[in-house]
């Protein structure tokens, strides 16, 4: 039994429908990111979840209970917002308290709580200090604690990383996910930061036009996303897509997104003449300042290169963002190391080509993807 089930649920407001039949089940201690675009319902389902909303269809069960008409208190969820939601006149102390004190916990068995989540979240230092005192990263963490303080059936996440410094951000990513695992919670993350869902989810369920388009692990949908347009939904920069044609050739198959000819014997299995989508991500890209060899019949030979100018490039953390055009008029993203990035200079030609065991195919006719053949003796 999941701990925390998602069953049909709908909601809408008007004319206007947000979600039609969501399903989704949690398993006790494992965090799941909702990930998708701003306004595609992901706050509107946390509201639900959490009882702040009525749902107009549908079934929430908790631990095998149904909840989906119990008042929020009866619910045994703890939720932290982006905005960190602090009473302001109460101390640190005092917004983590809540939660217990409206269970009417003895006030020893409070303070032992709130000083064991507070020195987890290191906030302990704190607790005295009214919100107006504390700092981003310390009010983030009091919102996390008052959230686990009950340790609740279920947590819920509304992208409470938005308003903190790119550094606590980063830490922040780095200490959740063992965070989430000392306590038993079903944690929902709602966020639209494809990196953070990536970094803390075991798995990502992605919204998108009222419906759960995919559900799985991270890297599974980050590197065989079921649609083009899932595709283009997870990653930064976003993926790259080009119209394309099979063909074969010397007892090959081939493909030519952007005129790049990728040699997909082996990987695909599929008709020659047929018209598809391809997909590369921007970092599997590779780009010389030379042009690569003409495609070899082994299925993992290079590609053709393609040339280019490098419109552009903007220096991103250790590696460097390049834009760069085609004569046809293809406009191609690439993320390069910053050492490899070096190797050309904005209004520079270069020479870009698409590794066969990278490039994704989907369906010309709705953006199905198609699914490679899996690797020699994998």
């Amino acid at each position: 039994m999941a701990r925390l089930e998602i069953d049909r649920l709908a909601k809408a407001f008007g004319a206007a429908t947000v979600f039609d039949g969501l399903d989704l089940h949690v398993e006790r201690g494992e965090t799941v990111a909702v990930y998708g675009r701003s306004g595609c319902g992901k706050s509107v389902l946390l509201s639900i979840l959490s009882g702040a909303l009525a749902a107009d269809g549908g079934d929430l069960r908790i631990d095998g209970k149904s909840v989906i008409d119990a008042p929020p208190e009866a619910r045994d969820v703890g939720m932290a917002f982006q905005n960190f939601a602090l009473y302001p006149h109460m101390s640190a102390f005092d917004n983590i308290a809540s939660p217990l004190r409206g269970q009417k916990k003895p006030a020893r068995e409070i303070a032992d709580k709130v000083q064991a989540v507070a020195a987890l979240l290191k906030i302990d230092h704190v607790l005295a200090h009214s919100p107006q005192a504390l700092s981003n990263g310390q009010r983030q963490r009091t919102s996390l604690a008052r959230a686990l303080v009950a340790e609740p059936a279920v947590l819920l996440l509304d992208d409470p990383l938005r308003n903190v410094d790119a550094k606590l951000r980063y830490e922040m990513r780095l200490e959740m996910p063992n965070l989430f695992r000392q306590f038993e919670s079903a944690v929902i993350y709602v966020t639209q930061d494809s990196r953070e869902a990536m970094a803390l989810a075991d798995r990502i369920a992605i919204l998108h036009d009222g419906k759960f388009r995919q559900i799985g692990a991270p890297q599974e949908v980050y590197e065989f996303p079921c649609t083009a347009e899932v595709g283009q939904l997870l990653g930064d920069p976003a993926i790259n897509l080009f119209a394309c044609e099979s063909a074969a050739r010397d007892g090959a198959l081939l493909v030519n997104p952007a005129g790049c000819e990728v040699n997909i014997s082996g990987r695909y299995d599929l008709p020659a003449a047929g018209k598809y989508l391809a997909g590369v991500r921007p970092e599997d890209i590779d780009l010389a300042a030379t042009p690569a060899p003409a495609p070899s019949a082994d299925a993992d030979g290079p590609a053709r290169g393609i040339e280019a100018v490098v419109e552009r490039i903007t220096p991103a953390n250790v590696r460097s963002l390049l834009v760069a055009s085609t004569a046809a008029g293809e406009t191609i993203t690439v993320s390069l190391p910053e050492l490899a990035a070096e190797q050309v200079a904005p209004k520079s030609r270069a020479w870009l080509s698409f590794p066969a065991d990278k490039l994704l195919l989907f369906a010309a006719d709705g953006g199905q993807l198609i699914r490679p053949n899996p690797p020699a003796g994998g």
